[in-house]
C-alpha cells in the first residue's frame, strides 16, 4: 500500500459539486481508501484570467494500485464528469484530478510526472496539502510545511463548510 496525494480542481458546472462528486467517486476506486480530505479552497485561475475562479482540494488516498492504474482511474472519473482534454493547458475545466505525490516515488513518463511538476509553485496545491499533511516531506526532502508558509497566497480563500 502507498499513500497518494490527489489534487482536485474545477471551475465549470457548479465547481463545488464537481469536486465533491469527484471525492465520492475516488472513494469508490478499487483497492483504495481515502484517508483524509482537505477543506475546499477558492483560487484564481492560472493562465488566462477570463475564466471563473477554481474550487480546489487535496486528498490522501491509500492504494495498492500502481501509479498508472490510479491515473487511469482518475482520468475515467474526469471523463465521466464531462472533461474534454484540449490543447489549452490553462483553460477552464469541469474537473481536473492530478496525482501530486505517489509515496516517495519519482515518476517521469510520457503520461505521468510525479511529484507533480508545478506543485511547489501552486498555492492551490500546497495550502490544501499542508492542511492534511503538514509534516510531509517531498521525495527531494523539501518540507510541505515550509513550502506552504513561503508561497504567495494569490488571494486563495479557504471555504468554511456551512
Amino acid at each position: 500500500m502507498v499513500i497518494a496525494y490527489i489534487g482536485l480542481g474545477s471551475n465549470l458546472s457548479e465547481p463545488i459539486k464537481q469536486v465533491e462528486s469527484a471525492i465520492l467517486a475516488i472513494g469508490k476506486t478499487p483497492h483504495s481508501q481515502i484517508i483524509q480530505v482537505s477543506s475546499l479552497y477558492l483560487s484564481k485561475p492560472m493562465g488566462p484570467q477570463d475564466q471563473g475562479d477554481y474550487i480546489n482540494a487535496v486528498l490522501a488516498l491509500e492504494t495498492s494500485l500502481s501509479a498508472i492504474k490510479l491515473l487511469d482511474a482518475l482520468q475515467a472519473i474526469e471523463n465521466k464528469a464531462g472533461r474534454i482534454r484540449k490543447e489549452n493547458r490553462w483553460g477552464a475545466r469541469i474537473l481536473d484530478l492530478d496525482i501530486i505525490l505517489f509515496g516517495n516515488d519519482i515518476i517521469n513518463t510520457d503520461r505521468l510526472t510525479v511529484p507533480h511538476y508545478g506543485m511547489c509553485e501552486r498555492e492551490f496545491v500546497l495550502l490544501p496539502l499542508a492542511e492534511i499533511a503538514s509534516k510531509l516531506n517531498l521525495p527531494n526532502g523539501d518540507s510541505v510545511n515550509f513550502l506552504s508558509q513561503n508561497i504567495a497566497n494569490n488571494g486563495i480563500t479557504r471555504l468554511i463548510p456551512s
